[in-house]
């Protein structure tokens, strides 16, 4: 049985981006899901062809569909359905050698209190 549709949350769920459906439903309707620049909802259904942008800040991951899995695929399949089109200027937000990653406290400050700590999480979102 060859799917021709499918809700985006289960196809991020399927093929590994998120480690729940419930985490994929979450992030859809945070709006950190895009297809063509637009925030989706969870029953977005998705084809085969689709660019999908999916934030996980500090990266904005793209993806193209190659295929739709019948069902929750292992991590050596995931290749077969999903291209990861990622700029390579995002993919290098994640390095942990960058001061952005980690963000920089001039030495000897101590850890950030609580409010320090939400408005780095503020602002990373």
């Amino acid at each position: 049985m060859t799917l021709t549709a499918e809700r985006i949350d289960k196809f991020l769920w399927t093929v590994r981006l998120f480690k729940s459906r419930s985490e994929a439903t979450e992030a859809c309707r945070k709006g950190r899901v895009m297809m063509n620049g637009l925030p989706v909802k969870p029953a977005h259904m998705i084809t085969p062809g689709a660019t999908v942008m999916v934030k996980k800040p500090p990266v904005t991951y793209s993806y193209q569909v190659k295929g739709l899995p019948p069902g929750r695929v292992g991590a050596k399949l995931v290749t077969e359905f999903i291209l990861n089109i990622t700029p390579e200027e995002e993919m290098n937000r994640i390095n942990p050698n960058s001061k952005m990653f980690f963000g920089h406290r001039p030495r000897g400050t101590g850890r950030p209190t609580k409010r320090e700590r939400r408005d780095i999480e503020n602002f990373l979102e």
